[in-house]
Protein backbone atom coordinates (compact mmCIF):
# COMPACT_ATOMS: atom_id res chain seq x y z
CA UNK A 1 0.00 0.00 0.00
CA UNK A 2 1.00 3.61 -0.48
CA UNK A 3 1.67 5.81 2.55
CA UNK A 4 -1.40 7.51 4.03
CA UNK A 5 -1.33 11.27 3.44
CA UNK A 6 -2.43 12.80 6.72
CA UNK A 7 -3.55 15.94 4.90
CA UNK A 8 -5.93 13.84 2.78
CA UNK A 9 -7.07 11.70 5.70
CA UNK A 10 -7.99 14.71 7.81
CA UNK A 11 -9.75 16.34 4.88
CA UNK A 12 -11.88 13.21 4.56
CA UNK A 13 -12.60 13.11 8.28
CA UNK A 14 -13.43 16.83 8.42
CA UNK A 15 -15.85 16.54 5.51
CA UNK A 16 -17.46 13.38 6.94
CA UNK A 17 -16.53 11.52 3.76
CA UNK A 18 -14.66 9.19 6.10
CA UNK A 19 -15.67 8.28 9.64
CA UNK A 20 -13.18 7.76 12.47
CA UNK A 21 -14.42 4.19 12.73
CA UNK A 22 -13.65 3.56 9.06
CA UNK A 23 -10.24 5.23 9.28
CA UNK A 24 -9.22 3.09 12.23
CA UNK A 25 -10.61 -0.05 10.58
CA UNK A 26 -8.59 0.63 7.42
CA UNK A 27 -5.40 0.95 9.48
CA UNK A 28 -6.08 -2.26 11.39
CA UNK A 29 -6.76 -4.10 8.14
CA UNK A 30 -3.56 -2.77 6.57
CA UNK A 31 -1.52 -3.93 9.56
CA UNK A 32 -3.15 -7.36 9.51
CA UNK A 33 -2.52 -7.70 5.77
CA UNK A 34 1.05 -6.47 5.56
CA UNK A 35 2.86 -6.63 8.85
CA UNK A 36 3.51 -10.32 8.77
CA UNK A 37 6.02 -9.61 6.03
CA UNK A 38 7.38 -6.23 7.13
CA UNK A 39 7.44 -6.60 10.91
CA UNK A 40 6.88 -2.95 11.72
CA UNK A 41 4.84 -3.66 14.87
CA UNK A 42 5.79 -5.65 17.94
CA UNK A 43 2.31 -5.45 19.53
CA UNK A 44 -1.09 -3.95 18.78
CA UNK A 45 -3.51 -1.97 20.89
CA UNK A 46 -5.99 -3.97 22.97
CA UNK A 47 -9.73 -3.83 22.27
CA UNK A 48 -10.31 -1.50 25.23
CA UNK A 49 -7.99 1.12 23.71
CA UNK A 50 -9.70 0.73 20.35
CA UNK A 51 -13.04 1.49 21.99
CA UNK A 52 -11.62 4.50 23.85
CA UNK A 53 -10.22 5.91 20.60
CA UNK A 54 -13.61 5.62 18.92
CA UNK A 55 -15.14 7.64 21.76
CA UNK A 56 -12.38 10.26 21.77
CA UNK A 57 -12.64 13.85 20.57
CA UNK A 58 -10.03 16.24 19.26
CA UNK A 59 -8.28 17.28 16.05
CA UNK A 60 -6.61 13.87 15.63
CA UNK A 61 -9.73 11.76 16.17
CA UNK A 62 -9.68 8.85 13.78
CA UNK A 63 -5.95 9.26 12.98
CA UNK A 64 -3.98 6.01 13.49
CA UNK A 65 -0.47 6.43 14.88
CA UNK A 66 2.39 4.08 15.69
CA UNK A 67 4.54 4.53 18.80
CA UNK A 68 8.16 3.43 18.94
CA UNK A 69 8.59 0.84 21.65
CA UNK A 70 10.85 3.00 23.79
CA UNK A 71 7.88 5.20 24.76
CA UNK A 72 5.92 3.95 27.76
CA UNK A 73 2.30 2.96 27.21
CA UNK A 74 -0.08 2.05 30.02
CA UNK A 75 -2.24 -0.17 27.81
CA UNK A 76 0.56 -2.16 26.17
CA UNK A 77 3.87 -3.67 27.21
CA UNK A 78 6.95 -1.54 26.57
CA UNK A 79 10.04 -3.68 26.04
CA UNK A 80 12.62 -1.21 24.62
CA UNK A 81 13.69 -3.78 22.03
CA UNK A 82 15.33 -5.91 24.74
CA UNK A 83 14.54 -9.31 26.28
CA UNK A 84 15.45 -7.79 29.64
CA UNK A 85 12.09 -6.02 29.63
CA UNK A 86 9.95 -8.80 28.17
CA UNK A 87 6.36 -8.18 29.24
CA UNK A 88 7.24 -4.95 31.07
CA UNK A 89 4.05 -2.97 31.66
CA UNK A 90 4.43 0.71 32.63
CA UNK A 91 1.82 2.31 34.86
CA UNK A 92 1.62 5.49 32.78
CA UNK A 93 1.86 6.72 29.22
CA UNK A 94 4.85 8.74 28.08
CA UNK A 95 4.08 12.45 27.82
CA UNK A 96 4.04 12.37 24.01
CA UNK A 97 1.60 9.45 24.01
CA UNK A 98 -0.67 11.30 26.41
CA UNK A 99 -0.58 14.35 24.13
CA UNK A 100 -1.70 12.22 21.19
CA UNK A 101 -4.52 10.53 23.10
CA UNK A 102 -5.77 13.87 24.43
CA UNK A 103 -6.08 15.07 20.85
CA UNK A 104 -8.08 12.01 19.87
CA UNK A 105 -5.45 9.93 18.07
CA UNK A 106 -5.72 6.15 17.89
CA UNK A 107 -2.48 4.53 19.09
CA UNK A 108 -2.55 1.48 16.84
CA UNK A 109 0.38 -0.28 18.47
CA UNK A 110 4.05 -0.29 19.40
CA UNK A 111 6.54 -0.18 16.55
CA UNK A 112 9.79 -2.10 16.48
CA UNK A 113 12.93 -0.45 17.81
CA UNK A 114 16.50 -1.56 17.88
CA UNK A 115 17.75 -2.67 21.30
CA UNK A 116 17.42 0.37 23.61
CA UNK A 117 17.43 2.49 20.42
CA UNK A 118 21.06 1.60 19.72
CA UNK A 119 22.39 -0.19 16.62
CA UNK A 120 21.34 -3.85 16.91
CA UNK A 121 18.83 -4.34 14.04
CA UNK A 122 15.23 -5.21 14.80
CA UNK A 123 13.30 -7.70 12.67
CA UNK A 124 11.69 -4.98 10.53
CA UNK A 125 12.17 -4.95 6.75
CA UNK A 126 12.12 -2.03 4.35
CA UNK A 127 8.73 -1.83 2.57
CA UNK A 128 10.44 -0.47 -0.55
CA UNK A 129 12.51 -3.66 -0.89
CA UNK A 130 12.41 -6.36 1.79
CA UNK A 131 16.10 -7.20 1.32
CA UNK A 132 17.15 -3.71 2.46
CA UNK A 133 17.41 -2.33 5.97
CA UNK A 134 14.70 0.14 7.01
CA UNK A 135 17.32 1.94 9.08
CA UNK A 136 17.25 2.39 12.82
CA UNK A 137 16.64 2.81 15.57
CA UNK A 138 13.11 3.93 14.65
CA UNK A 139 12.85 1.12 12.11
CA UNK A 140 9.27 0.08 12.81
CA UNK A 141 7.90 3.61 12.82
CA UNK A 142 9.42 4.52 9.45
CA UNK A 143 8.36 1.21 7.89
CA UNK A 144 4.80 1.41 9.26
CA UNK A 145 4.32 4.82 7.68
CA UNK A 146 5.97 3.82 4.41
CA UNK A 147 3.76 0.73 4.15
CA UNK A 148 0.54 2.70 4.66
CA UNK A 149 -0.32 1.07 7.98
CA UNK A 150 -0.58 4.32 9.96
CA UNK A 151 -0.77 8.01 9.09
CA UNK A 152 2.08 8.95 11.41
CA UNK A 153 4.44 7.54 14.00
CA UNK A 154 6.68 8.55 16.88
CA UNK A 155 10.42 8.01 16.73
CA UNK A 156 13.52 9.24 18.51
CA UNK A 157 17.01 10.28 17.50
CA UNK A 158 20.24 10.17 19.49
CA UNK A 159 22.53 10.06 16.45
CA UNK A 160 20.48 9.54 13.27
CA UNK A 161 17.46 7.46 14.20
CA UNK A 162 14.68 9.61 12.69
CA UNK A 163 16.25 11.15 9.62
CA UNK A 164 18.07 8.02 8.40
CA UNK A 165 15.14 5.54 8.53
CA UNK A 166 12.86 8.17 7.01
CA UNK A 167 15.33 8.54 4.15
CA UNK A 168 15.75 4.78 3.71
CA UNK A 169 11.99 4.15 3.64
CA UNK A 170 11.08 7.18 1.50
CA UNK A 171 8.94 9.13 3.97
CA UNK A 172 9.19 12.44 5.82
CA UNK A 173 10.98 12.51 9.14
CA UNK A 174 11.00 15.50 11.47
CA UNK A 175 13.64 15.87 14.18
CA UNK A 176 12.53 18.99 16.04
CA UNK A 177 14.68 21.50 17.85
CA UNK A 178 16.06 19.83 20.95
CA UNK A 179 13.36 19.37 23.61
CA UNK A 180 10.52 20.83 21.53
CA UNK A 181 8.75 17.49 22.06
CA UNK A 182 8.88 15.92 25.54
CA UNK A 183 10.97 12.85 26.26
CA UNK A 184 9.34 12.17 29.65
CA UNK A 185 8.45 8.48 29.68
CA UNK A 186 10.89 7.64 26.89
CA UNK A 187 13.73 5.25 27.75
CA UNK A 188 16.86 7.37 28.09
CA UNK A 189 19.99 6.52 26.16
CA UNK A 190 21.91 9.82 26.21
CA UNK A 191 20.06 12.66 27.90
CA UNK A 192 21.88 15.53 26.18
CA UNK A 193 21.14 14.06 22.73
CA UNK A 194 17.87 12.06 22.86
CA UNK A 195 15.28 13.86 20.74
CA UNK A 196 11.65 12.89 20.19
CA UNK A 197 10.39 13.20 16.61
CA UNK A 198 7.77 12.25 14.06
CA UNK A 199 7.22 10.38 10.79
CA UNK A 200 4.53 10.89 8.16
CA UNK A 201 4.13 10.32 4.43
CA UNK A 202 5.27 13.76 3.26
CA UNK A 203 6.61 16.96 4.75
CA UNK A 204 3.25 18.75 4.75
CA UNK A 205 1.82 15.71 6.55
CA UNK A 206 4.47 15.61 9.27
CA UNK A 207 4.15 19.37 9.72
CA UNK A 208 0.38 19.05 10.18
CA UNK A 209 0.86 16.19 12.64
CA UNK A 210 3.32 18.28 14.65
CA UNK A 211 0.97 21.27 14.64
CA UNK A 212 -2.08 19.31 15.80
CA UNK A 213 -0.11 17.33 18.35
CA UNK A 214 1.55 20.35 19.99
CA UNK A 215 -0.78 23.27 19.27
CA UNK A 216 2.19 25.12 17.75
CA UNK A 217 2.15 27.04 14.49
CA UNK A 218 4.04 24.40 12.51
CA UNK A 219 1.70 23.59 9.60
CA UNK A 220 3.09 24.41 6.18
CA UNK A 221 1.86 27.81 4.93
CA UNK A 222 -0.16 28.02 1.73
CA UNK A 223 1.54 31.28 0.72
CA UNK A 224 4.76 31.33 -1.35
CA UNK A 225 7.97 31.39 0.66
CA UNK A 226 9.60 34.22 -1.28
CA UNK A 227 13.30 34.34 -2.08
CA UNK A 228 15.44 31.86 -0.18
CA UNK A 229 19.13 31.60 0.53
CA UNK A 230 20.13 27.94 0.78
CA UNK A 231 23.51 26.88 2.12
CA UNK A 232 25.12 23.89 0.47
CA UNK A 233 26.88 22.53 3.53
CA UNK A 234 30.16 20.80 2.68
CA UNK A 235 30.85 18.41 5.55
CA UNK A 236 34.06 16.59 6.36
CA UNK A 237 31.86 13.47 6.41
CA UNK A 238 31.02 13.93 2.72
CA UNK A 239 33.95 11.74 1.68
CA UNK A 240 31.77 8.72 2.36
CA UNK A 241 28.85 9.80 0.15
CA UNK A 242 27.71 7.38 -2.55
CA UNK A 243 27.71 8.78 -6.12
CA UNK A 244 23.90 8.65 -6.34
CA UNK A 245 23.62 10.73 -3.15
CA UNK A 246 25.98 13.33 -4.59
CA UNK A 247 23.75 13.43 -7.66
CA UNK A 248 20.65 13.78 -5.49
CA UNK A 249 22.10 16.80 -3.70
CA UNK A 250 23.02 18.38 -7.04
CA UNK A 251 19.51 17.71 -8.40
CA UNK A 252 17.84 19.26 -5.36
CA UNK A 253 20.14 22.27 -5.44
CA UNK A 254 19.41 22.75 -9.12
CA UNK A 255 15.64 22.63 -8.56
CA UNK A 256 15.87 25.14 -5.74
CA UNK A 257 18.01 27.50 -7.82
CA UNK A 258 15.66 27.22 -10.80
CA UNK A 259 12.81 28.16 -8.45
CA UNK A 260 14.62 31.35 -7.44
CA UNK A 261 16.71 30.35 -4.45
CA UNK A 262 20.24 31.71 -4.07
CA UNK A 263 22.76 28.95 -3.37
CA UNK A 264 25.66 29.58 -1.01
CA UNK A 265 28.58 27.17 -0.81
CA UNK A 266 29.45 26.61 2.87
CA UNK A 267 32.56 24.67 3.88
CA UNK A 268 32.31 23.12 7.33
CA UNK A 269 33.91 25.15 10.15
CA UNK A 270 36.48 23.31 12.27
CA UNK A 271 34.32 23.77 15.37
CA UNK A 272 31.52 21.76 13.78
CA UNK A 273 33.77 19.01 12.48
CA UNK A 274 35.12 18.65 16.02
CA UNK A 275 31.60 18.67 17.45
CA UNK A 276 30.60 15.78 15.18
CA UNK A 277 33.54 13.80 16.51
CA UNK A 278 32.53 14.63 20.09
CA UNK A 279 28.99 13.32 19.65
CA UNK A 280 29.98 9.67 20.01
CA UNK A 281 31.87 10.29 23.26
CA UNK A 282 28.92 12.15 24.76
CA UNK A 283 26.58 9.38 23.65
CA UNK A 284 28.68 6.54 25.03
CA UNK A 285 29.44 8.21 28.37
CA UNK A 286 25.80 9.05 29.03
CA UNK A 287 24.57 5.65 27.84
CA UNK A 288 26.92 3.90 30.25
CA UNK A 289 25.20 5.76 33.09
CA UNK A 290 21.63 5.65 31.74
CA UNK A 291 21.87 1.88 31.14
CA UNK A 292 24.12 1.23 34.12
CA UNK A 293 21.72 -1.22 35.76
CA UNK A 294 21.17 -3.21 32.57
CA UNK A 295 24.93 -3.27 31.98
CA UNK A 296 25.70 -4.52 35.48
CA UNK A 297 22.78 -6.85 36.13
CA UNK A 298 21.93 -8.18 32.66
CA UNK A 299 25.12 -8.00 30.61
CA UNK A 300 24.56 -11.45 29.12
CA UNK A 301 21.19 -10.30 27.70
CA UNK A 302 22.76 -7.37 25.82
CA UNK A 303 23.92 -7.63 22.22
CA UNK A 304 27.71 -7.66 21.78
CA UNK A 305 27.60 -4.28 20.02
CA UNK A 306 25.69 -2.53 22.78
CA UNK A 307 27.76 -4.19 25.49
CA UNK A 308 30.92 -2.94 23.77
CA UNK A 309 29.51 0.59 23.53
CA UNK A 310 28.62 0.59 27.22
CA UNK A 311 32.06 -0.78 28.10
CA UNK A 312 33.63 2.03 26.08
CA UNK A 313 31.40 4.60 27.72
CA UNK A 314 32.22 3.37 31.20
CA UNK A 315 35.93 3.81 30.42
CA UNK A 316 35.53 7.51 29.53
CA UNK A 317 36.70 9.77 32.36
CA UNK A 318 34.57 12.65 33.63
CA UNK A 319 37.30 15.06 32.50
CA UNK A 320 37.17 13.69 28.95
CA UNK A 321 33.38 13.93 28.98
CA UNK A 322 33.49 17.52 30.20
CA UNK A 323 35.99 18.36 27.45
CA UNK A 324 33.59 16.86 24.89
CA UNK A 325 30.78 18.96 26.35
CA UNK A 326 32.88 22.10 25.83
CA UNK A 327 33.46 21.07 22.22
CA UNK A 328 29.72 20.57 21.85
CA UNK A 329 28.97 24.00 23.30
CA UNK A 330 31.38 25.65 20.85
CA UNK A 331 29.80 23.61 18.06
CA UNK A 332 26.31 24.85 18.94
CA UNK A 333 27.52 28.45 18.81
CA UNK A 334 29.14 27.78 15.44
CA UNK A 335 25.91 26.17 14.18
CA UNK A 336 23.95 29.31 15.10
CA UNK A 337 26.42 31.45 13.15
CA UNK A 338 25.85 29.37 10.00
CA UNK A 339 22.42 30.95 9.59
CA UNK A 340 23.55 34.57 9.66
CA UNK A 341 23.55 34.55 5.86
CA UNK A 342 21.23 31.71 4.85
CA UNK A 343 17.68 30.57 5.59
CA UNK A 344 18.47 26.87 5.60
CA UNK A 345 21.08 24.25 4.83
CA UNK A 346 20.72 21.42 2.34
CA UNK A 347 22.54 18.25 3.43
CA UNK A 348 22.31 14.52 2.63
CA UNK A 349 20.14 12.51 5.00
CA UNK A 350 22.43 9.49 4.74
CA UNK A 351 25.55 8.39 2.91
CA UNK A 352 23.34 6.79 0.26
CA UNK A 353 20.30 4.59 -0.10
CA UNK A 354 19.42 1.86 2.39
CA UNK A 355 22.08 -0.88 2.38
CA UNK A 356 20.98 -4.22 0.95
CA UNK A 357 21.33 -5.99 4.26
CA UNK A 358 19.27 -6.77 7.34
CA UNK A 359 22.39 -7.01 9.50
CA UNK A 360 22.93 -3.24 9.68
CA UNK A 361 20.82 -0.13 10.21
CA UNK A 362 23.17 2.06 8.18
CA UNK A 363 25.64 4.77 9.15
CA UNK A 364 24.45 7.92 11.01
CA UNK A 365 27.50 9.95 9.93
CA UNK A 366 25.37 12.59 8.19
CA UNK A 367 23.08 13.06 11.21
CA UNK A 368 25.30 13.05 14.31
CA UNK A 369 26.23 16.74 14.11
CA UNK A 370 22.69 18.12 13.85
CA UNK A 371 21.51 15.94 16.74
CA UNK A 372 24.30 17.33 18.90
CA UNK A 373 23.63 20.95 17.92
CA UNK A 374 19.87 20.51 18.41
CA UNK A 375 18.90 22.15 15.12
CA UNK A 376 15.56 21.20 13.53
CA UNK A 377 15.93 18.78 10.62
CA UNK A 378 13.43 17.47 8.07
CA UNK A 379 14.03 14.54 5.77
CA UNK A 380 12.58 15.35 2.34
CA UNK A 381 11.60 12.30 0.26
CA UNK A 382 11.17 12.26 -3.49
CA UNK A 383 14.36 11.10 -5.20
CA UNK A 384 15.36 7.50 -5.87
CA UNK A 385 18.32 5.53 -7.17
CA UNK A 386 18.24 3.85 -10.56
CA UNK A 387 17.20 0.69 -8.68
CA UNK A 388 14.21 2.54 -7.20
CA UNK A 389 15.46 2.89 -3.60
CA UNK A 390 14.72 6.20 -1.85
CA UNK A 391 17.32 8.91 -1.38
CA UNK A 392 16.60 11.44 1.35
CA UNK A 393 17.74 15.04 1.66
CA UNK A 394 17.69 17.08 4.85
CA UNK A 395 16.71 20.69 5.39
CA UNK A 396 18.35 22.16 8.50
CA UNK A 397 17.42 25.55 9.95
CA UNK A 398 18.40 27.72 12.91
CA UNK A 399 17.52 26.38 16.36
CA UNK A 400 13.88 27.16 17.10
CA UNK A 401 12.98 27.81 13.48
CA UNK A 402 11.14 24.54 13.08
CA UNK A 403 8.35 26.04 11.02
CA UNK A 404 10.90 27.32 8.51
CA UNK A 405 12.47 23.87 8.22
CA UNK A 406 9.10 22.26 7.57
CA UNK A 407 7.99 24.94 5.10
CA UNK A 408 11.22 24.84 3.11
CA UNK A 409 11.20 21.04 3.21
CA UNK A 410 7.66 20.97 1.82
CA UNK A 411 8.71 23.43 -0.90
CA UNK A 412 11.63 21.21 -1.88
CA UNK A 413 9.42 18.11 -1.90
CA UNK A 414 7.08 19.84 -4.37
CA UNK A 415 10.05 20.76 -6.57
CA UNK A 416 11.24 17.14 -6.59
CA UNK A 417 7.80 15.70 -7.45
Amino acid sequence: MKPIRLTHLLAGLDSAALTPEASIAIAREAIAAGDGTIGAFVRLAPASSHAEALAATGPLRGVPLGVKDIYDTADMATEYGSPIYAGHRPRADAALVTMARRRGAYIAGKTATTEFAHMQPAATRNPRDLAHTPGGSSSGSAAAVAAGMVAGAFGSQTAGSIIRPAAFCGVAGYKPSFRLLPTVGMKTFAWSLDTAGLFAAGVADVALLAALLTGRDLAVPATPLGSLRIGLYRSTADAGLAPDMRSAVATAAGRLEAAGAALVDMPEPDALAEARDAQRMLQDFEAALALGHEHEAHADALSPGLRAALDAGAAITPDAYDAARRVARHGRKAATALFDGVDALLVPSALGAAPRSLETTGDPAMNRLWTLTGNPCVNVPGLVTTAGMPLGLTIVTRFGRDRDALAIGAHLEELLA
